[in-house]
């Protein structure tokens, strides 16, 4: 039945992309590569390279934006369904829905032309980037094992410090693990500055940083299990990790309203000096540079609770296209990705948008602060990647029971009680269906 529903839920929005968008016929096959894309911050910097390569090469090359993102997607779902995809697009969902894409032909396996020349491709491309857009031998979606995607650009998440507010709390070294920070933030408050603010109002960011302490207190495998529904979500190590909300809140470590506060206000409270730390990701860089060029910050891991664990951070390819395998110019497709990928272009890119390079031989283009990113992107792990992810409701009352605990609504002990009973009432109904 959830199939059937799905199935008609995409033809109902290919019958009204469709309407608003005129895709009820095949695109004219003309000597003209065209792509699709979401991001406007980079659409200048795509047309400037896109006009490059047509000079070079002869092949002319049609870029289109359509944002927000919600609405290019939309786009994209239509499209799928009236068989009208352009050369190039991306695919901005979960893995099993790429995998769709895959499994009905409309992405292109790029496997063998990442291999050639002794893997040279494949080996200019942060390994973390290429992850996303690859199928292991034992992925779970049954699609061929292979990579079928490019990255443009790759991101991560850390924590960010204001050297300045540091310096005027007397916190002389930059905190490494979890009572470090407290110690930095107890200095912080005695001088009137806020210590950590971020937009969980957003509340995928709080649910980021949650994840950051269950890989470094239990490790993965612990996770999954969890996700499985063999651990329950009030064993100890998971009521460690909500503690650590209960901790930070009670020590005054949040700035006011951070439950609530939407990521472009955290990012406004931070570029201006109203707090010493933020959890934000790498393209905070550009959005720091047009709030406050002067700003004096830098990044860090967030601090460890568990020194024998290591602190895995949100990351990975940050925007990604994939090619048309039912395009009739599906080779010159791939031939413009690699050129869009190589270093020389990469750096372009990493320049003009302030994005770290998915092209490693790119770094020496980036600001300072960025390759503070840079670093630590085999840090990196995404749900994306991850072989199995958590079911959807579960999430939910998870990421609100993480908001209760900052304000001081519920303990760990009760929302992890809480989570584990929707756990157990939504892997129920998952049994029933099946």
């Amino acid at each position: 039945m959830k199939k059937i529903i799905a199935l008609v839920l995409l033809v109902v929005m290919a019958v009204v992309g469709c309407f608003f968008w005129g895709c009820g016929k095949k695109p004219v096959n003309t000597n003209e590569i065209l792509i699709w894309h979401w991001m406007t911050d980079r659409h200048q910097a795509f047309e400037t390279l896109a006009q490059q390569y047509s000079e070079q090469t002869g092949v002319a090359i049609k870029i289109q934006l359509f944002a927000p993102p919600d609405t290019y997607s939309q786009r994209i779902t239509a499209s799928a369904q009236a068989n009208t995809l352009p050369d190039i697009f991306g695919i901005l969902d979960k893995k099993e829905i790429f995998a769709d894409f895959i499994k009905y032909g409309l992405v292109a396996d790029l496997t063998d032309e990442y291999k050639k020349d002794d893997g040279a491709w494949e080996q200019a491309m942060f390994p973390k980037a290429l992850e996303v857009n690859r199928f292991t031998a034992d992925n779970i979606y049954d699609v061929k094992p292979g990579i079928y995607g490019v990255p443009i650009d790759v991101t991560n998440i850390q924590m960010l410090y204001n050297k300045d507010l540091l310096e005027k709390a007397g916190v002389k070294e930059v905190p490494r693990t979890f009572d470090q920070f407290l110690a930095a933030v107890k200095k912080l408050n005695s001088v009137g500055i806020s210590g950590l603010v971020s937009g969980w109002g957003e509340i995928w960011l709080a649910d980021a940083f949650a994840s950051n302490y269950a890989f470094n207190i239990m490790g993965e495998q612990k996770i999954m299990d969890t996700y499985q529904g063999k651990v329950p979500y009030t064993d100890p190590d998971w009521l460690k990790v909500f503690r650590v909300f209960k901790t930070l809140s009670e020590a005054g470590a949040f700035a006011e309203g951070v439950v609530t506060k939407p990521n472009k206000e955290a990012e406004q409270d931070f570029a201006l000096g109203r707090a010493a730390f933020a959890y934000n990701g790498s393209w905070c860089v550009n959005v720091y540079h047009d709030m406050n060029p002067d700003l004096n910050y830098s990044a860090m891991l967030p601090p460890k609770m568990n020194p024998d664990r290591p602190m895995k951070i949100w990351g990975g390819a940050g925007s990604s296209f994939v090619v048309n395998e039912q395009s009739a110019k599906k080779e010159q497709a791939i031939a413009f990705l690699k050129w869009l990928s190589a270093e020389k272009q990469q750096a372009y890119l990493a320049r003009e948008t302030r994005n770290l390079p998915a092209n490693r031989k790119a770094l020496a283009a980036i600001p300072e602060v960025l390759s503070d990113f840079a670093k630590v992107m085999d840090n990196t792990t995404h749900p994306t990647i991850w072989k199995y992810n958590e079911l959807p409701k579960v999430t939910e009352a998870f990421d609100k029971g993480l908001q209760s605990i900052v304000i001081g609504e519920k303990t760990p002990k009760q929302v992890a009680e809480e989570v584990q009973k929707v756990k157990e009432r939504e892997m129920e109904k998952q049994r029933n269906r099946q």
